[in-house]
């Protein structure tokens, strides 16, 4: 048996962070997945990212509309933002652009998941006592 000796890896360069928190907000696992590809494609400095559809879903093996779905619930849960942009060609027709995904702190989604925890209880006390 011939012995491979693994490479060094650069853990700042190799790698990147996911929060722990994540595991706290009830995400599903293709939640959970786009969310973390979002990561691995920011930009550390700025927080954003430009992925299309096409290559996130090309990643993780998931459809374009399926990759859409899980990107509108993390959004609705304050993980991440995300805005149009254009492009111009070469010919100064404008043009749809990928979406910019900007990942939120970690702080606002839990804040926002335990406002939306606490409003649930209130209403079902309210409909209990009603």
């Amino acid at each position: 048996m011939k012995y491979y000796q693994y490479q060094q890896r650069d853990p700042v360069k190799n790698y990147f962070p996911l929060p722990n928190e994540i595991f706290c907000l009830g995400l599903c696992s293709g939640e959970l997945s786009v969310y973390s590809y979002l990561l691995y494609r920011e930009n550390r400095k700025t927080f954003q990212c430009w992925p299309s559809y096409k290559t996130i879903g090309g990643a993780l093996k998931m459809s374009r509309n399926t990759v859409r779905k899980y990107v509108e619930l993390l959004a609705d849960k304050h993980l991440i933002s995300t805005e149009y942009t254009q492009v111009i060609t070469k010919s100064g027709q404008k043009l749809n652009g990928n979406l910019k995904y900007t990942i939120r702190p970690i702080a606002e989604a839990i804040e926002h998941f335990y406002q939306l925890q606490f409003e649930s209880k209130i209403s079902r006390m309210e409909h209990d006592a009603g």
